[in-house]
């Protein structure tokens, strides 16, 4: 981790994140002097990584936590983890959407940031098994028919299904409903992505209807920020290899992004926005 005074606080929780994962464990002394900042600070951070619920504060530093490969977050808790990363995903993976396109939007916190930005998208047709991604679109939809029907407007297809805790529609609804349709690009949110266990997640279902998604895509684009990375939920749905770009955030390390590079095609980091840097 390189010392800069001038981090912004959730680069500097990020960066402290990425290392605790990595070495299975940090001490303050040692944040203190990488981060070049005060003890106080070293310790506000873990407090605060503590609260949402990533580390473990321990004496004299913190360890990762460790969660069943089970453990599904719902929506809202997901929803407050790396904000920053994932609109900056969403900034990047939204350039690569062509208008008049079939496109296919998976699950996630990070496909709803995504979704926001493909509002304006002209002619879309949007397939999607989340109810917060449907309700993106439908609400844009609404906003403009105050003052007359935007032309270019998505069309938008729900697949049904059982809702997950976050808020996913899966099972053999979805799935039958997904295996005959075609997309353009899938954009594909993960719990987990790893070398060893590919695209994982802790929900059986999610994992055979994410699996249905991934067939019926001409490409597949995986957005999911770096802490992703090595995570292994209970069941994978896909092998690295069919996957053509994965999309993710700054903060992944640079020996993340060699070994990716090593399995993967396609691989976009998404830097700050100006506004952010």
């Amino acid at each position: 981790m390189s010392e800069n005074q001038n981090l912004l606080a959730e680069q500097r929780r990020a960066l402290i994140l990425d290392e605790v994962r990595r070495r299975g464990g940090v001490r303050v002394n040692e944040l203190t002097r990488r981060l070049n900042v005060s003890d106080m600070t070293v310790r506000r951070d873990l407090d605060a990584l503590a609260r949402r619920g990533v580390i473990e504060k321990v004496h004299g530093g913190a360890v990762p936590v460790v969660e069943a490969s089970t453990h599904e977050p719902g929506f809202e808790a997901k929803s407050v983890l790396e904000p920053t990363a994932k609109e900056d995903i969403a900034r990047v993976a939204a350039t690569m959407v062509v208008p008049g396109s079939a496109v296919a939007l998976s699950g996630g916190t990070t496909t709803y940031a995504l979704a926001r930005r493909l509002v304006d998208v002209p002619d879309l047709t949007v397939v999607t098994n989340s109810v917060r991604v449907a309700d993106v679109f439908h609400s844009a939809q609404r906003a403009d028919a105050a003052g007359g029907a935007r032309p270019g407007a998505a069309t938008v297809v729900l697949t049904g299904g059982v809702r997950t805790p976050s808020d996913s529609l899966v099972g053999p609804v979805a799935d039958q409903a997904i295996a005959s349709l075609h997309f353009d690009v899938l954009f594909l949110g993960v719990h987990g992505i790893s070398v060893e266990a590919g695209l994982s997640t802790p929900n059986l279902a999610e994992a055979e209807t994410n699996r249905r998604f991934v067939q019926s895509a001409r490409r597949v684009v995986v957005v999911a920020d770096h802490t992703k990375w090595g995570t292994v939920g209970l069941s994978s749905f896909a092998a690295l290899d069919q996957v053509d770009t994965f999309v993710t955030d700054a903060g992944l390390s640079t020996a993340a992004r060699e070994e990716i590079a090593e399995h993967l095609p396609g691989l976009l980091v998404a830097e700050p926005a100006p506004d952010d840097a």
